[in-house]
C-alpha cells in the first residue's frame, strides 16, 4: 500500500510517499480502507524522535493516530463491525510504526466507532484525537457541570475547537483564549467571551468576567500558561493540562485539583462525539485539506502554528 513514512528521525525532509507492506488483521481488528486522516501536532513530535521514550518505534514509521474509512476486513473475533462500514478511529497502538497517513490501517475494535452520518470521511478523519481529548478532559478528568465556567486556551486550535463545543454542549459557559483575529469564530462556537492573548493578561480578564476564578481551565500549553491558570481557577476548581503533568505543590492550593490527561482509545466514547456531531452540537472546523502526497506541506503548515480548527489528508 502506498503511505508516508520516515526511516530515521528529522525534519520534513525525511518524509516520503512510497509503498509499504500491509497491516496484519488480528483477530480482533478491524481492517480500514483510509479516505481521511487528521493531523495532530505529535504526528511532527513522531517525526522528530520526541516520543522515542515513550513507545518502541519500528521503521519504517508511517505517521498519523486519526482515521476514517470503509471497513474492508474484520478479525474473527469482530461482532460489531462488517465490511462496507463507514467508521473512524484513534489509532494510536502500543508501538509506533503503522500510522494512518496510509491506505489502509488496522486497529482493535474497541477503538472504532460508526461515523458520523452528518460529516464526509474527510471530516470525521480530523476529529478522533482532538475530540477525545477534549472529551476526556472535560468529562473523565474535569467532569464539567451545567452552570460552571470553564476557560479553555488555545480555544480556536484542534483540542480547544472541540471543547469549546463539549462543555457548551454540558451546559456550562466558556471562555477562550485566541489571537483575535479568531474571536468571531470563538463566538460562532459559543464562547461568552474571547480573550486576546496577545493584549490582555488572561488572569486579569476571567477576573472581570468571574471575580472568583472560574470552575475549570483547560491547558494544552503547558509553561508558563499552565502555572499562571491557578490565579485565574476558583478555590476547589480544577486545572487540566494535556501538555505537562501539574505535579508540584503549586496546583494543589486552594483545593484545586490539577491532572494530567493523555488521551486514550475508546470507541464508545468516539460514538459520543459521533451523536454529538449529528444533533448539531459540536461541528468539525476543517481549515485545509491535502492529498496524501502532499503531507510534508501540511505538517508544515500545522508546525507553523495558528491553524484554525483542523487539517486533514484525503487518501484516494
Amino acid at each position: 500500500m502506498r503511505a508516508i513514512a520516515i526511516d530515521e528521525f528529522g525534519g520534513n525532509d525525511r518524509l516520503s510517499l512510497r509503498e509499504v507492506a500491509d497491516p496484519k488483521v488480528g483477530p480482533d481488528s478491524v481492517l480500514i480502507r483510509v479516505r481521511g486522516a487528521g493531523l495532530n501536532p505529535v504526528d511532527w513530535k513522531i517525526r522528530e524522535g520526541y516520543l522515542e521514550g515513550a513507545f518502541p518505534h519500528f521503521f519504517p514509521v508511517v505517521l498519523g493516530w486519526d482515521a476514517a474509512g470503509v471497513v474492508e476486513q474484520v478479525g474473527p473475533a469482530v461482532t460489531e463491525f462488517s465490511a462496507g462500514d463507514e467508521v473512524f478511529a484513534y489509532c494510536r497502538k502500543h508501538f509506533v510504526g503503522e500510522g494512518t497517513y496510509a491506505e489502509h490501517v488496522t486497529v482493535p475494535a474497541d477503538f472504532v466507532a460508526a461515523k458520523p452520518t452528518r460529516v464526509d470521511l474527510v471530516h470525521a478523519g480530523a476529529v478522533p484525537l482532538a475530540g477525545l481529548t477534549a472529551l476526556q478532559m472535560l468529562t473523565d478528568a474535569a467532569a464539567v457541570r451545567t452552570g460552571e465556567a470553564v476557560l479553555v486556551h488555545a480555544a480556536a486550535g484542534g483540542v480547544g475547537s472541540f471543547a469549546v463545543q463539549i462543555a457548551r454542549s454540558r451546559g456550562a459557559e466558556v471562555i477562550g483564549t485566541a489571537s483575535v483575529e479568531k474571536h468571531d469564530y470563538l463566538r460562532e462556537l459559543g464562547v461568552v467571551e474571547a480573550i486576546d492573548y496577545r493584549e490582555a493578561d488572561f488572569v486579569e480578564a476571567v477576573s472581570e468576567f468571574r471575580r472568583d476564578g472560574v470552575d475549570v481551565i483547560l491547558d494544552p500549553l503547558g509553561g508558563e500558561v499552565l502555572r499562571r491558570s491557578v490565579e485565574a481557577v476558583a478555590d476547589g476548581g480544577r486545572i487540566v493540562s494535556i501538555a505537562e503533568p501539574p505535579v508540584d505543590d503549586h496546583f494543589r492550593q486552594r483545593g484545586i485539583t490539577a491532572r494530567y490527561v493523555f488521551v486514550r482509545p475508546r470507541g464508545g466514547q468516539l460514538a459520543e462525539l459521533a451523536r454529538l456531531i449529528d444533533n448539531g452540537a459540536v461541528r468539525v472546523e476543517l481549515e485545509a485539506t491535502f492529498p496524501l502526497a502532499d503531507a510534508t506541506q501540511a505538517l508544515e503548515r500545522l508546525e507553523g502554528g495558528r491553524v484554525r480548527g483542523k487539517l486533514a489528508l484525503e487518501v484516494d
